[in-house]
Protein backbone atom coordinates (compact mmCIF):
# COMPACT_ATOMS: atom_id res chain seq x y z
CA UNK A 1 0.00 0.00 0.00
CA UNK A 2 1.46 3.46 -0.57
CA UNK A 3 2.07 5.69 1.87
CA UNK A 4 -0.58 8.68 2.80
CA UNK A 5 2.24 10.65 3.80
CA UNK A 6 3.43 12.19 -0.18
CA UNK A 7 6.58 14.04 0.16
CA UNK A 8 5.48 17.21 -1.47
CA UNK A 9 9.28 18.66 -3.46
CA UNK A 10 10.14 22.05 -1.73
CA UNK A 11 8.90 25.29 -3.40
CA UNK A 12 11.42 27.12 -5.16
CA UNK A 13 13.14 30.09 -3.21
CA UNK A 14 11.72 33.70 -4.24
CA UNK A 15 13.74 35.09 -6.32
CA UNK A 16 14.67 39.23 -5.88
CA UNK A 17 13.56 41.78 -8.04
CA UNK A 18 15.83 43.30 -10.78
CA UNK A 19 16.80 46.34 -8.54
CA UNK A 20 17.58 43.70 -5.59
CA UNK A 21 19.39 41.65 -7.77
CA UNK A 22 21.70 44.60 -9.05
CA UNK A 23 22.24 45.25 -5.54
CA UNK A 24 23.27 42.13 -4.68
CA UNK A 25 25.35 41.82 -7.80
CA UNK A 26 27.15 44.91 -7.22
CA UNK A 27 28.19 44.05 -3.49
CA UNK A 28 29.21 40.41 -4.96
CA UNK A 29 30.90 41.11 -7.92
CA UNK A 30 31.97 44.52 -6.09
CA UNK A 31 33.58 42.34 -3.79
CA UNK A 32 35.39 39.91 -5.49
CA UNK A 33 36.68 43.02 -8.28
CA UNK A 34 38.17 44.56 -5.53
CA UNK A 35 39.94 42.06 -4.52
CA UNK A 36 40.69 41.30 -8.37
CA UNK A 37 41.97 44.52 -8.68
CA UNK A 38 44.49 44.51 -5.41
CA UNK A 39 45.57 41.06 -7.05
CA UNK A 40 46.20 41.66 -10.57
CA UNK A 41 48.81 44.41 -10.02
CA UNK A 42 50.35 42.25 -7.54
CA UNK A 43 50.73 39.06 -9.72
CA UNK A 44 51.68 41.49 -12.64
CA UNK A 45 55.01 42.31 -10.88
CA UNK A 46 56.10 38.48 -11.45
CA UNK A 47 54.61 38.21 -14.77
CA UNK A 48 52.72 40.00 -18.14
CA UNK A 49 50.16 42.05 -17.13
CA UNK A 50 47.63 40.20 -19.58
CA UNK A 51 48.43 36.77 -17.38
CA UNK A 52 47.73 37.64 -14.55
CA UNK A 53 44.40 39.91 -15.39
CA UNK A 54 43.42 36.48 -17.07
CA UNK A 55 44.27 34.11 -14.06
CA UNK A 56 42.38 36.61 -11.47
CA UNK A 57 39.47 36.57 -13.93
CA UNK A 58 39.11 32.65 -14.20
CA UNK A 59 39.04 32.91 -10.55
CA UNK A 60 37.13 35.43 -9.93
CA UNK A 61 34.87 34.13 -12.12
CA UNK A 62 34.55 30.85 -10.88
CA UNK A 63 33.66 32.40 -7.19
CA UNK A 64 31.43 34.78 -8.29
CA UNK A 65 29.06 32.75 -10.54
CA UNK A 66 28.60 30.27 -7.68
CA UNK A 67 27.51 33.16 -5.50
CA UNK A 68 25.35 35.23 -7.93
CA UNK A 69 22.93 31.65 -8.28
CA UNK A 70 23.05 31.51 -4.93
CA UNK A 71 22.59 34.66 -3.67
CA UNK A 72 22.51 37.32 -6.15
CA UNK A 73 19.43 35.56 -8.16
CA UNK A 74 18.54 33.50 -6.01
CA UNK A 75 18.48 30.33 -7.71
CA UNK A 76 18.60 28.26 -4.70
CA UNK A 77 21.14 25.48 -5.97
CA UNK A 78 24.72 25.51 -6.86
CA UNK A 79 25.36 26.51 -11.22
CA UNK A 80 25.83 23.20 -12.92
CA UNK A 81 28.59 23.75 -15.81
CA UNK A 82 27.10 24.47 -18.37
CA UNK A 83 25.75 27.72 -16.22
CA UNK A 84 29.72 28.50 -15.48
CA UNK A 85 30.59 28.13 -18.88
CA UNK A 86 27.81 30.47 -19.72
CA UNK A 87 28.96 32.78 -17.39
CA UNK A 88 32.27 32.33 -18.56
CA UNK A 89 31.52 34.08 -21.73
CA UNK A 90 30.70 37.16 -19.92
CA UNK A 91 34.18 36.92 -18.25
CA UNK A 92 36.42 36.99 -21.30
CA UNK A 93 34.17 39.86 -22.44
CA UNK A 94 35.20 41.48 -19.14
CA UNK A 95 38.87 40.24 -20.06
CA UNK A 96 39.24 41.59 -22.95
CA UNK A 97 37.43 44.99 -21.95
CA UNK A 98 39.63 45.30 -19.19
CA UNK A 99 42.53 44.47 -21.17
CA UNK A 100 42.23 46.80 -23.76
CA UNK A 101 41.41 49.31 -21.10
CA UNK A 102 44.88 48.77 -19.54
CA UNK A 103 47.13 48.04 -23.01
CA UNK A 104 45.33 51.85 -24.09
CA UNK A 105 46.11 53.47 -20.73
CA UNK A 106 49.58 52.30 -21.40
CA UNK A 107 49.97 53.46 -24.81
CA UNK A 108 48.62 57.10 -23.70
CA UNK A 109 51.36 56.93 -20.73
CA UNK A 110 54.08 54.15 -20.51
CA UNK A 111 54.51 54.27 -17.06
CA UNK A 112 51.43 54.76 -15.38
CA UNK A 113 51.05 55.10 -11.49
CA UNK A 114 49.45 52.32 -9.32
CA UNK A 115 46.23 55.06 -8.76
CA UNK A 116 45.75 55.45 -13.16
CA UNK A 117 46.18 51.23 -13.12
CA UNK A 118 43.74 50.96 -10.55
CA UNK A 119 41.32 53.95 -12.12
CA UNK A 120 41.16 52.66 -15.50
CA UNK A 121 40.93 48.55 -14.13
CA UNK A 122 38.20 50.07 -12.21
CA UNK A 123 36.31 51.86 -14.58
CA UNK A 124 36.74 49.29 -17.19
CA UNK A 125 35.68 46.66 -14.71
CA UNK A 126 32.36 48.41 -14.03
CA UNK A 127 31.31 48.65 -17.61
CA UNK A 128 32.00 45.63 -18.06
CA UNK A 129 30.24 44.30 -14.82
CA UNK A 130 27.05 46.36 -15.95
CA UNK A 131 27.48 44.09 -19.46
CA UNK A 132 28.04 40.75 -17.10
CA UNK A 133 24.80 41.67 -14.72
CA UNK A 134 22.75 41.89 -17.94
CA UNK A 135 23.41 38.42 -19.36
CA UNK A 136 23.44 37.12 -16.49
CA UNK A 137 20.20 37.69 -15.25
CA UNK A 138 18.52 37.42 -18.62
CA UNK A 139 20.00 34.92 -20.17
CA UNK A 140 22.09 32.60 -17.50
CA UNK A 141 20.16 32.38 -14.09
CA UNK A 142 16.69 33.64 -16.19
CA UNK A 143 13.59 32.33 -14.33
CA UNK A 144 12.60 31.17 -18.10
CA UNK A 145 15.02 29.15 -18.80
CA UNK A 146 14.49 26.83 -16.26
CA UNK A 147 10.78 26.49 -16.54
CA UNK A 148 11.31 26.09 -19.93
CA UNK A 149 13.56 23.02 -19.10
CA UNK A 150 11.29 22.00 -16.32
CA UNK A 151 8.13 22.08 -18.83
CA UNK A 152 10.82 19.91 -20.99
CA UNK A 153 11.36 17.51 -18.87
CA UNK A 154 7.59 16.38 -17.47
CA UNK A 155 6.33 16.42 -20.90
CA UNK A 156 8.97 13.84 -22.36
CA UNK A 157 8.18 10.33 -22.26
CA UNK A 158 9.62 8.24 -19.48
CA UNK A 159 10.15 4.53 -18.79
CA UNK A 160 7.35 4.64 -16.46
CA UNK A 161 5.39 5.44 -19.41
CA UNK A 162 4.44 3.73 -22.40
CA UNK A 163 3.47 4.87 -25.58
CA UNK A 164 0.31 2.19 -26.89
CA UNK A 165 1.28 0.29 -30.02
CA UNK A 166 -0.72 1.06 -33.06
CA UNK A 167 -1.93 4.72 -31.06
CA UNK A 168 1.27 6.68 -31.22
CA UNK A 169 -1.20 9.23 -29.98
CA UNK A 170 -1.97 7.65 -26.61
CA UNK A 171 0.07 7.34 -23.39
CA UNK A 172 -0.03 4.70 -20.67
CA UNK A 173 -0.53 6.63 -17.71
CA UNK A 174 1.36 4.92 -14.63
CA UNK A 175 0.75 5.01 -11.30
CA UNK A 176 -3.35 4.18 -11.46
CA UNK A 177 -4.68 2.07 -8.89
CA UNK A 178 -8.21 1.92 -10.30
CA UNK A 179 -7.59 -1.48 -11.60
CA UNK A 180 -8.10 -0.63 -15.27
CA UNK A 181 -5.61 1.19 -17.66
CA UNK A 182 -5.47 4.94 -18.40
CA UNK A 183 -4.69 6.33 -20.93
CA UNK A 184 -4.18 10.42 -22.05
CA UNK A 185 -3.80 12.15 -25.47
CA UNK A 186 -0.41 13.39 -26.82
CA UNK A 187 -2.06 14.95 -29.74
CA UNK A 188 -2.94 18.32 -29.57
CA UNK A 189 -5.81 18.16 -31.36
CA UNK A 190 -6.73 14.99 -29.58
CA UNK A 191 -6.43 16.73 -26.25
CA UNK A 192 -8.95 19.24 -27.01
CA UNK A 193 -11.11 16.61 -28.74
CA UNK A 194 -11.04 14.47 -25.29
CA UNK A 195 -12.04 17.62 -23.32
Amino acid sequence: MESQCLSRPSPAPSRPGPLSSFVRFVVCGGGVGLLSSAAVPMLAAAMPWAVANALVTVAGTLLCTELHALFTFGTGRRPDWRRHMQSSGSAVAAYLATTAAMFALYAVQPSPGMFWEQTVYLTASGLAGVGRFLVLRLFVFAERNERDQRNERDHRVTRSETLLPGEPNLRLIPGTDTGHRQVAPTHPALITAAA
